[in-house]
């Protein structure tokens, strides 16, 4: 039983990082035109028990932002540039992807575990 209940937990601790990673997902492509915003990233550890996914911490990409070329914008430098984001909105959409999958095959197991529960509730009652 207390398996049963273990992989509950160790599924929704899955489906709560992959939550969160959607949510970083989804501000980077609402910011992809936002001058000067960096992409978000986040990373997964074995939480400190060993039964389960635990966030890390949010970090900013640190790769070049595009250069746009623009005179008339309020940010542009002299030479008529400014700063963009450095959004890939394909590989933005493919991490999304890749979060619902992994929420969804959570979300699977989690449903299974649950089934077997019952299952088990089910036999000890008769």
């Amino acid at each position: 039983m207390a398996d049963l209940i273990q992989s509950l937990a160790v599924a929704a601790s899955g489906m709560k990082a992959q939550a969160q990673r959607l949510r970083h997902v989804s501000e980077n492509i609402a910011n992809a035109d936002t001058p000067g915003y960096r992409r978000k990233t986040i990373s997964f550890s074995d939480s400190l028990d060993g039964q389960g996914v635990e966030p890390g911490r949010v970090r900013l990409d640190r790769s070049k932002l595009v250069q746009i070329y623009d005179p008339g914008h309020p940010l542009a430098d002299p030479s008529g540039h400014y700063d963009g984001s450095n959004v890939d909105l394909v590989i933005e959409i493919a991490d999304a992807r890749e979060a619902q999958r992994s929420y969804e095959a959570n979300l699977k197991i989690f449903d299974q575990a649950r089934q077997m529960t019952q299952s088990l509730f089910e036999i000890l009652r008769r």
